[in-house]
């Protein structure tokens, strides 16, 4: 039996290109979904929450086909860090995280039309201490563009941590360890895992 494409629900490079990497099939479609971060929500709640939202707002279109939703944030001092709007606020965002580690955690929805999961995964994120040359040449790359952190692991940001504890590919964009465990679960062997 053929498996499914999974149907993506989000349009990001890095996710695409995870689900490449690990041979899964997908189709990827932007949500029809508003984010809306009520006050006070933890960044669990939320991440899981439009996870939850995004993978929802494709059900309809599914035909048959399982629905993938993810979201991601950085976490320091309990503060969720989102994309920086301009350069000035990638520096800020990066001066704060200098020297100390924060959570990337990303929610995580895999729907079909019988059932739904919904989790969460977290990894630790270390920053080396950085100089303002550092902040400057690495704003300077663009590479912060549309980044929460306003960094990109798998490219120049790779200069900015010293450590990481958990899934790697979770700080990239998608919690790959997650999104296998729960293919292998809900689907032994169809996709190639379990």
């Amino acid at each position: 039996m053929t498996a499914p494409p999974l149907l993506l629900a989000s349009t990001s490079p890095q996710r695409r290109a995870i689900l490449a990497q690990l041979g899964i099939p997908f189709e990827a479609v932007a949500p029809d979904y508003h984010e809306h971060d009520p006050p006070g929500a933890s960044a669990v709640e939320l991440v899981r929450k439009h996870a939850l939202g995004k993978a929802r707002s494709l059900a309809a279109q599914a035909a048959g086909r399982p629905v993938l939703g993810v979201d991601t944030t950085v976490v320091l001092d309990g503060r969720s860090f989102g994309k920086a709007v301009d350069a000035a606020g990638a520096a800020g965002m990066l001066a704060e995280l200098s020297g100390r580690t924060h959570e990337v955690v990303s929610g995580l929805c895999l729907l079909t039309a019988e059932w739904e999961i919904v989790e969460d995964e977290t990894t630790a994120v270390a920053f080396r201490a950085l100089t303002e040359r550092d902040i400057a040449a690495y704003v300077a790359s663009g590479e912060w563009e549309g980044r929460a952190g306003a960094y990109a692991i798998q490219g120049l940001g790779a200069r900015l941590v010293e450590r990481i504890e958990g899934d790697y590919l979770n700080v990239v964009g998608l919690p790959a360890v997650l999104l296998v465990r729960l293919l292998a679960a809900r689907f032994p062997g169809l996709y190639g895992i379990g």
